[in-house]
Order: structure tokens, then C-alpha cells, then sequence
């Protein structure tokens, strides 16, 4: 087992830092915003998850002030779409470095769809959509208090749209969806079999309702 601190690793064994190859796969944060001003954007995220159930919570961690970060701020608003593997390079568009104001939509041959509770629009071939509104913006530091220019957004989920043809048995067939998720490097990977194990006795609903 091989040890070492994060800023001392040996690049020679690793030339890549491994750390987000370990944390994964990690949910892809493809969020949707608009400015107040009606400017859109939509890109990836690979730091991105949901924090609660109760109220329904997620975010996204944005390095530097992203469009996503600044028109998330601007408006109280985000959307965050299901990257699937039918979608996967049309997402891997979205990441380009566009000009603020340019349209990835556009830019990724990506039509839009309208929001019921937020502003943004959301990718409309996605199977599944979160409307949220911005709980919070948490400015990151490290262990020694230093600020950082990372920028957790939470978001509360106020609206949920689902592809009624990817429901079976009252649940969400998630294989037959195909959700992709980030590994490390230029790695992803894809949801295509899915396994049950039944919780302990006391230790919760196995499916995970409420």
C-alpha cells in the first residue's frame, strides 16, 4: 500500500494526480443558468452531488467565477440536467470555453426546453431536470483557513421533471436511462446494470423513499 500527502506525491509512479480518480464516479453537474439580464449558459460540472433529502439539496463547486457560479448568484436560480450516455458528447461541448453570452445550447445542437418555478431553460433530451433555487454560496478554504476561489452552490430542488417513458413499477428505471458519471483523467462511465442489497432491520426504507 503505497502512502503519501497530496502536495508530496511522486510523479514519477503518479504523473496524474489520482485524487479524482478515487472519488468516483461522481455524478455529472450539468447545470443551466440565466442571468438576470437573460444571458444563458449551460455547462458540466465534476464536482457536483446531492447533500440532502429532506429538504432536497444539491450543488456544484465551481472553480474561479464560472458563468454557471455568477449567473446562479445573479438570478437565485439553477437547473442541473441528466448527462446520459446518448448525450455524452453533446455535454462534452458544453464544457468549451465559450465567450459569456455565447450559447452552448448553439454551440452543442441542443434545444432548450421552458422551467415551471425558474427562469433557466433545461436541456430538453435530458430524461430527467432539477429546478432549483440557491440556498447558498460557500466560499471554500483549506485547513488553515485560507480562502480559496472555490465556490460550493446549493441549491434547493422547488421542481423535478421525468421522462414518463423511463418509469416502471411506480420507480425510475435508471439503466434504461443511462446516466454517465465522472471518474478521473478523461474517464467516465455509464450506468448499465444495477444491484440490491437489503439495508439492515431499523436502518431505513431499502428504497430509499419518503
Amino acid at each position: 500500500m503505497i502512502f503519501f500527502e497530496p502536495h508530496k506525491r511522486d510523479k514519477t509512479l503518479f504523473p496524474w494526480d489520482p485524487f479524482k480518480a478515487m472519488i468516483a464516479p461522481r455524478p455529472v453537474g450539468w447545470i443551466s443558468t440565466r442571468s438576470k439580464a437573460g444571458l444563458v449558459n449551460l455547462a458540466p460540472y465534476s464536482f457536483f452531488n446531492a447533500f440532502s433529502g429532506a429538504p432536497p439539496l444539491v450543488g456544484f463547486c465551481s472553480e474561479g467565477e464560472k458563468d454557471s457560479k455568477v449567473f446562479a448568484q445573479d438570478s437565485g436560480e439553477f437547473v442541473w440536467n441528466m448527462a446520459t450516455w446518448d448525450l455524452r458528447e453533446k455535454m462534452n461541448m458544453t464544457s468549451a470555453p465559450l465567450a459569456r453570452g455565447d450559447s452552448e445550447f448553439e454551440h452543442a445542437g441542443l434545444e432548450t426546453a421552458p422551467c415551471v418555478l425558474v427562469g433557466a431553460p433545461r436541456v430538453a433530451a435530458s430524461p430527467c431536470a432539477l429546478e432549483c433555487r440557491v440556498t447558498q454560496i460557500v466560499k471554500l478554504t483549506d485547513m488553515d483557513g485560507n480562502v480559496t476561489d472555490r465556490n460550493l452552490v446549493l441549491g434547493q430542488v422547488i421542481g423535478l421533471h421525468v421522462d414518463e417513458r423511463y418509469l416502471k413499477d411506480g420507480m425510475i428505471d435508471i439503466v434504461a436511462m443511462k446516466p454517465i458519471a465522472r471518474c478521473g483523467y478523461q474517464d467516465y462511465t455509464a450506468i448499465d446494470r444495477v444491484f440490491p442489497i437489503r439495508r439492515p432491520e431499523g436502518a431505513g426504507n431499502s428504497t430509499g423513499g419518503g
